[in-house]
């Protein structure tokens, strides 16, 4: 069982620490690591589950004034990362598919989209990468243009391709990123909600990786767009995708460290009933170190993901703390993992053991939403910003 001192830190409500030991109850019940060889069907089932029970409407600001409550979409990610890696899939992509519309939604599109993704009905997807649009999303290629003499009612044309793109075969509706030209780069860019079936839409192919989930490329041949699927207004789409990411980013490192409790608890397992030399691996002083380094990497990445999390819900700008979260524990939960295998032995490589499974689910984590890298970067480019800003200030941008 997981050590679960760290709900009792002060980032948290009682809300909160109700709401963790609710949902570990419920997903020991009904989630279970194995999701067969249909991963569709297996993220369908789990969407639908996790609606029905309640669990989804944390990730989604389904009223007006509405807020979302970053502690509690952290938590519950943590805990469904530590008991089945695509439960923690389904749940964090109806968020971050619907995120654009929970934050910059028209009433009808919350009203027609948002209750949908809450209750499991609809599958939501975010739309932002392309083959040569990643990190550098002010590269993006795919357009969106509006029809000549209609004026600002009329449809979008969107041409293009996405990458990459999470739920991607199986969602009923994307939001997609596209260039409309109101300025040059990313303040170019808008948001638009393309629904499944769309004439001159098609999944052009499904993508297979290391961790097994629904991913796919997308293409758009002149698709035409109803100007009031746009989200926002015209050249708002990157910041509107920016905050979307701000909200989401902190959660990914909650994910990396639901991964990580679950490789010490296996570790700890493991090290206390492997027999040998006359006695257990535990006994063992090489081990025990790895084990409290294991440890002190765990805690020293939850008190980054939820200083992070704390803060936002305070009305903090997180960018520079949401990235210092996500780098650590993407990184530690990688190497904590590593640890745990190692003292699995030969075990710990066999195919669908637990945490051979954590092996191949963390390393996506420390790509996607921004990949290690460019989290230093932001990291960096904070520090030197407030640097260069004299006291009193308000920083640039």
């Amino acid at each position: 069982m997981s050590d679960t001192r760290y709900l009792d830190w002060p980032f948290f409500d009682e809300r909160h620490r109700d709401l963790a030991r609710e949902l570990d109850a419920w997903a020991v019940r009904h989630i279970t690591d194995a999701h067969g060889r249909d991963v569709d069907d297996a993220c369908r089932a789990l969407v639908c589950s996790l609606g029905a029970a309640g669990w989804l409407r944390h990730a989604v600001a389904a009223g007006a004034g509405d807020a979302i409550d970053t502690r509690a979409i952290c938590l519950i990610r943590e805990t469904l990362a530590r008991h089945a890696g695509l439960a923690d899939f389904a749940f964090a992509m109806q968020g971050l598919g619907s995120g654009a519309i929970s934050l910059a939604g028209s009433d009808a599109q919350r009203a027609r989209y948002l209750g949908r993704v809450a209750a499991g009905d609809a599958i939501a997807a975010f739309a932002l990468s392309e083959p040569e649009a990643g990190s550098d999303v002010a590269a993006m290629a795919c357009t969106a243009r509006q029809e000549e003499g209609a004026g600002e009612g009329g449809d979008y044309l969107l041409d293009g391709e996405k990458t990459w793109i999470s739920n991607g075969g199986i969602a009923d509706f994307y939001v997609v990123f596209a260039r409309t030209g109101e300025a040059p780069g990313a303040r170019g860019i808008s948001a638009f909600i393309v629904d499944a079936g769309t004439p001159g839409f098609e999944i052009a192919e499904r993508i297979e990786v290391i961790a097994p989930h629904p991913l796919a490329r997308l293409r758009f041949t002149q698709c035409r767009i109803p100007a009031a699927q746009r989200i926002g207004a015209a050249g708002e789409g990157f910041k509107i995708a920016m905050r979307t990411l701000d909200v989401f980013r902190t959660s990914v490192a909650a994910a990396a460290l639901g991964f990580a409790r679950r490789a010490l608890d296996e570790a700890l397992a493991r090290a206390t009933q492997r027999r040998m030399f006359g006695g257990v691996l535990a006994d063992f002083q090489l081990t025990q170190a790895k084990l409290a380094q294991m440890a002190t990497m765990i805690d020293s990445a939850a008190l980054l993901t939820y200083r992070a999390a704390w803060m936002r819900d305070q009305g903090h700008n997180v960018t520079r703390e949401a990235a210092m979260a996500k780098l650590t524990a993407t990184e530690n939960a990688q190497q904590v993992i590593d640890m745990a295998v190692q003292i699995w032995g030969g075990l710990g490589v066999v195919s669908e053991q637990p945490v051979e499974r954590l092996y191949r689910e963390i390393r996506s984590l420390r790509i996607y939403e921004g990949a290690t890298e460019v989290q230093q970067l932001i990291i960096a480019r904070d520090l030197l910003r407030a640097w260069n800003t004299p006291a009193g200030a308000a920083p640039a941008g």
